[in-house]
């Protein structure tokens, strides 16, 4: 009576199971039906999962009816019941395994290009990886496919994407050290909800691009690429061997300029100050850039000549060569605000050492908004940096000449203001660098200044730049008596922007101290050797921010002693403009939310600056100091 009670319970609680999975089953059908019918192309997922499921049913199913046979024998058909039933017990793990046969499901998308794409996507989760582990590989032909166990391959058009191509989100997740981010491909995606590894193949070669920005060759031909900005991912176009890598042509990522850059069959067709990539094998697409670095600047990129860049298949309708040169073009503005020593480097000449140092002359500068004077005022640093006569862009448009070359690069990089960083340089540049090679273009002699106790009996030189129409120093004459009673020998010079480079450059390297207040003239700075001392004078105003940004830091960055003396309020000419509880001295920051336009009017061109001596006499002192060290 016991074991038929027994057997009752058994057979009770076996019902019991049966009905919860006949329950969860029946919900997971249910929800697979309106996956398939609202998602089609989840049917790569859904399918295995459904096989997974009813296999894991039906071995369930088997073992139930195992235990059901072996509660009513006796103990020798028991036994071998068991057995049995042993050979059949239900493993998830096996069940996942049988859903993962070698059938392969196959779907075709039409494609206007006649053009087949594989995706060869295991699903499978890696041993110990709770994340799935994506898998994807390219046939090198159309035609040709590799049937690879486990695995499910989808042919898809090359002119029309999926849903999920189209909106690629690819992350790369591993329980290891390293994970790279990877980036939707504008032509070629996957997109998968969980995060995925991507891996190559043995017979796939790995295509190293960055996100959204050109990979610019270096001198060896060579891709270079920023740490943070590389990331791995498969070449998924089918294509053959002979085929061109196809990057992004342009970057419109950093916060000052954009800027393209693109190899091939490149033609510049000037009259229409237009660059065109003709590529048989690439998308039409075109973009536009004022080469300059002050991106979102309105008033400052209106006087910027924008260029088209674009590619096309149709060499046929291309503009036809009158020039080939077999150096590459680098294409920027000398518009803008150029005019303005402070703009001169900052905008050109710095961003155009980073940009075309790596060519060692062998580089065609190609200039927009010409100005002669300017060309001439910086001639000798140009001719350094190219071995050939730079072009004119509307002079060759007005002649409808085509000028023709291996590589071109709309735009310079530009970094800082007055500073290349060498973690972003391409070829590992920096502010010291480019210091270096202002002195040897223009033969300036002294790589570090005058030290006390040198031996010589020489006094340390002190430059006072000297502001003609705004900030005046006002009670110069008092500032240069302290300068020569703490031991400088001092020497005033007013900027000019007619000033030959080559002798305000040795005018400067010949000092080991420059001081003036706020403003374009302290950009000659770069000229002292390093080691040499700069002393900023700050207007009132709470520009201490601009006044570091424009040239505290960079001094530092060249490898100059920085000193920055912020004026009080009693050595302004704003007090006897405004009265003493007015906002300009209460809350000076808080006009900074009027704008630049405002600032510039009010606290830089709207007052000059009487020195307080007595406080300024311990700045001379320490400037003198830093050349005993």
């Amino acid at each position: 009576m016991k074991g038929s009670s027994g057997r009752l319970q058994a057979l009770r609680f076996e019902s019991q199971r049966f009905r919860l999975l006949t329950i969860v089953v029946g919900c997971f059908l249910i929800s697979l039906t309106f996956l398939l019918s609202s998602r089609p192309d989840a049917t790569v997922f859904s399918t295995r999962m459904f096989i997974f499921f009813l296999s894991f049913f039906l071995r369930y199913l088997s073992s139930l009816r195992c235990i059901m046979q072996a509660q009513g024998a006796n103990k020798q058909q028991r036994s071998e019941l068991q057995t049995l039933c042993a050979l059949h017990a239900v493993s998830p793990r096996e069940s996942l395994e049988d859903a993962r046969m070698p059938a392969i499901k196959t779907l075709h998308r039409s494609s206007s290009a006649g053009l087949v794409r594989d995706f060869h996507v295991d699903i499978l989760p890696q041993q110990g990886d709770t994340h799935a582990h994506l898998q994807q590989s390219v046939d090198q032909t159309a035609e040709k496919t590799e049937w690879v166990k486990d695995t499910v391959i989808i042919q898809e058009g090359a002119g029309e994407r999926s849903e999920e191509a189209e909106a690629a989100e690819r992350v790369a997740a591993d329980s290891g050290d390293e994970a790279a981010p990877a980036v939707a491909d504008e032509d070629n995606a996957v997109k998968t909800t969980a995060a995925v590894e991507t891996t190559a193949r043995p017979d796939q070669p790995v295509e190293e691009k960055k996100q959204q920005l050109p990979v610019k060759p270096q001198d060896d031909g060579e891709p270079a690429r920023t740490p943070e900005q590389t990331v791995t991912t498969h070449n998924v176009r089918a294509m053959n061997a002979d085929s061109v890598d196809r990057r992004p042509l342009c970057d419109f990522s950093d916060f000052r300029t954009d800027i393209c850059d693109f190899s091939g069959d490149v033609r510049m067709a000037a009259n229409t100050s237009e660059f065109v990539v003709v590529d048989p094998a690439a998308a039409a697409v075109s973009h536009k850039v004022r080469p300059y670095p002050r991106k979102g600047d309105a008033t400052c990129m209106g006087r910027v000549t924008e260029i088209t860049v674009r590619a096309t298949a149709d060499a046929a309708g291309a503009p036809r060569c009158t020039r080939a040169h077999d150096v590459p073009a680098v294409t920027f503005s000398i518009g803008g605000y150029t005019g303005n020593i402070f703009h001169d480097f900052s905008d050109v000449i710095v961003p155009l050492y980073n940009t075309v140092q790596r060519y060692r002359g062998g580089v065609q500068l190609v200039m927009a908004n010409v100005a002669s004077w300017w060309l001439v005022k910086y001639g000798k640093l140009l001719r350094e940096l190219s071995r050939h006569a730079p072009i004119d862009l509307a002079k060759a448009g007005a002649a409808g000449e085509v000028h023709c070359f291996p590589h071109a690069v709309v735009s310079l990089r530009a970094h800082r203001e007055l500073i290349i960083e060498r973690e972003r340089s391409l070829d590992g540049l920096a502010t010291p660098d480019f210091t270096r090679f202002l002195r040897g273009a223009l033969s300036l002699p002294r790589d570090a200044p005058t030290r006390l106790g040198d031996g010589t009996g020489r006094r340390p030189r002190l430059l006072i730049i000297s502001r003609g129409r705004t900030r005046l120093l006002l009670n110069l004459d008092a500032v240069v008596r302290a300068a020569e009673e703490v031991g400088f020998e001092v020497v005033v010079n007013e900027s000019d922007v007619g000033n030959s480079i080559e002798q305000v450059g040795k005018l400067i390297n010949s000092c080991d101290a420059l001081l003036g207040v706020h403003g374009a003239g302290l950009t000659n700075m770069m000229f002292l050797p390093p080691g040499a001392t700069m002393v900023q004078v700050v207007p009132w105003g709470g520009l201490q921010w601009i006044a570091r940004m424009d040239y505290g830091e960079p001094a530092a960055a060249m490898g100059l002693k920085y000193i920055q003396y912020e004026i009080a309020v009693a050595e302004s000419s704003l007090k006897d403009k405004y009265p003493a509880g007015d906002e300009i001295f209460t809350n000076p920051t808080g006009l900074h939310k009027r704008g630049f336009a405002f600032m510039k009017r009010t606290l830089m061109d709207g007052q000059d600056i009487t020195i307080d001596v007595t406080r300024f006499r311990p700045v001379l002192q320490q400037a003198l100091d830093n050349l005993a060290k």
